[in-house]
């Protein structure tokens, strides 16, 4: 759907007017995926955050569902694009609220990131983020590099189930195949991006974000380096936040909502979202 001019996606937004101490979500999806990585059925954040009456958008990024895409498809091009967007979007969607708090994954962490970095006048109360990491195994470099040089590339669906998902039992085995339907052709300039320069921005990115984060990784994440002292330096990066919740998560890999700890996952966000909120 459009959510506003040039910008499609996915939406729950409750009827009547809507509390003031409750907040606008906005999720911001990863490489490969669109907006309905956050909708697909039995595993949806916007259906989680519906039946507890919170209003929720997901967005689809430029180049992605039938947002076009930008000139400047980098990390930090979509985030400056983005910011004055999710402005005009809270202003159509969220009015009434206590102002937005962004849930993102992955490469749309990133985004994100930088979005709360720099929010100019957008009213951010918090940002959740998952799948995201200070640094990515050195490999990945030359194996993104060497994709063609065009707007979008495609992931075959087998590579992306032996990097998306973590081990055996983790997840159910259904869940592979069920998640292609959220799938989306990949923008070959963030994935360059995120293995070339995330690296040497992020303790800077991080060190400028003044709101609440919540922050989850997947211990057995195929797409990035993760032990305790990685996520603990994410943590201890994020000097200006007023509250950092940062941690681990055991046995479980990159699309930590395709996994059995997804719902866990997605009630810490959105509880996050509402607490956020309630103290803004």
């Amino acid at each position: 759907m459009l959510l506003i001019e040039g910008l499609s996606g996915r939406a729950r937004i409750p009827a009547g007017p809507i509390a003031a101490d409750l907040p606008l979500v906005v999720a911001i999806h990863g490489g490969s995926y669109s907006s309905a990585y956050f909708d697909l059925p039995g595993f949806s954040l916007l259906d989680r955050a519906a039946a507890n009456g919170i209003p929720i958008v997901a967005i689809d990024r430029p180049g992605h569902g039938e947002t076009a895409p930008i000139a400047d498809q980098s990390m930090a091009g979509q985030a400056r694009h983005l910011t004055p967007i999710l402005e005009r979007l809270w202003r159509e969607h969220g009015t009434g609220t206590a102002g937005i708090v962004l849930i993102a994954h992955s490469i749309g962490a990133g985004i994100a990131a930088k979005i709360a970095a720099d929010p100019g006048d957008l009213p951010l109360l918090g940002l959740a983020m998952s799948g995201v990491g200070l640094r990515t195994p050195t490999a990945h470099g030359p194996m993104w590099n060497a994709l063609p040089e065009t707007l979008h590339v495609d992931l075959p669906g087998h590579i992306k189930d032996e990097v998306m998902f973590g081990p055996p039992g983790s997840f159910d085995p259904a869940m592979p195949a069920a998640s292609h339907d959220a799938d989306a052709p990949a923008v070959r300039a963030e994935l360059v991006d995120i293995v070339g320069t995330w690296h040497n921005d992020v303790h800077e990115v991080l060190g400028r974000i003044a709101v609440p984060v919540h922050y989850r990784q997947p211990e057995v994440d195929k797409l990035w380096i993760v032990d305790e002292n990685e996520v603990g330096g994410f943590g201890a990066a994020l000097t200006a936040s007023p509250r950092v919740d940062a941690a681990m998560v055991r046995g479980t890999g990159h699309c930590m909502d395709f996994h059995r700890v997804g719902a866990a996952l997605q009630l810490q966000q959105l509880g996050f979202a509402l607490q956020c909120a309630a103290q803004s």
